[in-house]
């Protein structure tokens, strides 16, 4: 996987050479963060709190139902933790926190307080979920083979082995964070070989960052296992997304036969040859899988310029975009690889039947019905009002008027089918409230969500 990072500083997009001097500075986050969110997680970094000089997290709230975000930077209680999850974080991210314990201040490494601190990772480890954390394992070489720890945006040196470091907080994490220090935000190229030997002492996810400039590296870090992690390249324009996300996927698996039996009809021999594919399943945005099909380099490629899911067909042996003939193209979301690289889930919103029987999808002659599909239902219907559409006759001041109705008429409810048919009422009034106000159902689904992880 490839993750692109936002930096924030000031309330500003940043990119720093060795955490200190300011390169590029930018104000677009929403829309950084939209487009990132096609390719992969977001890193989303409050360098302010990082560095105990404030916070950006009204900044940064958004983000998180924005796109798929890990979050870190000055986290240092497992109830802060908790709640950057509840806001929509998908994964928190510590560092300094993790390596400083004042329990052993003047006991530790060099009469210093920096050791593992393992009560701190155990306790937001069971808050949040071990496969929510990742800790962020910052170090700088202080001699071949040897790297050491560092914390506090990089500026303090904990004495701390790497390798011993990482294998400490394994059993807390379910990812690491490794950042090649003195490489961070150079584009001079990642030293892999702290990156083979920490593959070898873990078996959880890596994710590699500092000094990542070619796609070539991407290659390398894919090959051991490991996700990468991209700034300075990606916001100097030295790497593109869309290749970075390409070369990460495991290509050597997906070779397979491919067999052209020619176009229905004809006569002309078959023929086979060789092609590396991937398979692609497609889900539209409420999870509803609807299609799969193959994709190769060329395809992928193509899905990102177009931003209408392509694929490779078989039979045809050549590019395809779904819907090119009939209009009923497959609107990209994002994509997502598995945790083998080998195969890629697609999120995308149909334009139509997606199936050549002109069924919903390829699995169900019908959509399945959900919140977001009545809403997408009422809101046709106020754009493009029907003769007779009740729905469009629904002003502000009537629509609140009956739910108002409807509320009191479910609580008088007393049957199971009265219940049942009352709800119905009070759930289609209430998404006509939301949508005439400009609230999708999916902004009410993050409010539940976010109680439910309090």
């Amino acid at each position: 996987m490839v993750i692109a990072s936002i930096d924030i500083q000031k309330g500003k997009v940043v990119q720093l050479k060795q955490g200190n001097e300011l390169i590029i500075q930018r104000d677009n986050a929403d829309e950084l963060a939209a487009e990132f969110n096609r390719y992969g997680e977001v890193a989303v970094i409050d360098l302010d709190a990082a560095m105990g000089k404030g916070s950006n997290l009204d900044m940064i709230k958004p983000l998180l139902r924005t796109a798929e975000c890990r979050v870190g930077g000055g986290i240092k209680t497992a109830q802060q933790a908790n709640e950057l999850i509840s806001l929509g974080a998908g994964k928190i991210i510590v560092g300094s926190g993790a390596f400083r314990n004042p329990a052993k201040k003047g006991a530790g490494i060099n009469g210093g307080e920096f050791d593992v601190n393992k009560a701190f990772l155990e306790e937001i480890s069971k808050k949040i979920g071990r496969e929510r954390l990742i800790v962020a394992v910052d170090a700088r070489i202080v001699k071949p083979g040897m790297n050491e720890i560092v914390v506090d945006g990089w500026k303090t040196p904990t004495g701390l082995d790497l390798i011993e470091a990482a294998r400490a907080v394994e059993p807390f994490a379910g990812e690491l964070l490794f950042t090649c220090v003195e490489r961070e935000g150079t584009l001079t190229g990642i030293d892999l070989d702290p990156v083979r030997q920490l593959r070898e002492a873990v078996k959880c996810q890596i994710t590699v960052a500092g000094g990542v400039s070619t796609l070539n590296e991407i290659e390398q870090i894919a090959a051991l296992n490991c996700d990468v992690q991209l700034g300075m390249a990606l916001y100097t324009g030295k790497i593109n997304l869309a290749d970075a996300f390409a070369v990460s996927l495991n290509w050597k698996k997906g070779q397979q036969q491919i067999t052209d039996n020619g176009e229905k009809g004809n006569s002309a021999p078959q023929r086979t040859e060789s092609s590396p594919l991937l398979p692609v399943i497609v889900q539209s945005p409420d999870g509803q899988v609807v299609m799969t099909g193959f994709t190769d380099k060329t395809a992928l490629d193509e899905t990102f310029k177009r931003g209408n899911v392509c694929f490779h067909s078989r039979t045809r042996n050549k590019l395809w975009m779904k819907g090119e003939n009939s209009g009923n193209v497959l609107k990209l979301v994002k994509l997502r690889a598995d945790c083998d690289r080998d195969a890629i889930l697609a999120t995308a919103r149909p334009q139509g039947p997606v199936c050549h029987t002109g069924a919903w999808s390829c699995f169900a002659a019908d959509r399945e019905y959900s919140l977001e599909y009545l809403q997408e239902i009422i809101h046709e219907r106020f754009k493009n009002p029907a003769p007779g559409s009740y729905t469009a006759t629904l002003d502000e001041e009537l629509v609140r008027e009956k739910v108002l109705e409807e509320a009191r008429e479910l609580c008088s409810a007393k049957t199971r089918d009265e219940i049942i048919w009352e709800t119905a009422d009070l759930l289609y009034f209430s998404t006509v409230l939301l949508t005439r106000a400009g609230v999708s159902v999916q902004e009410i689904l993050d409010e539940l969500d976010r109680r439910h992880k309090k």
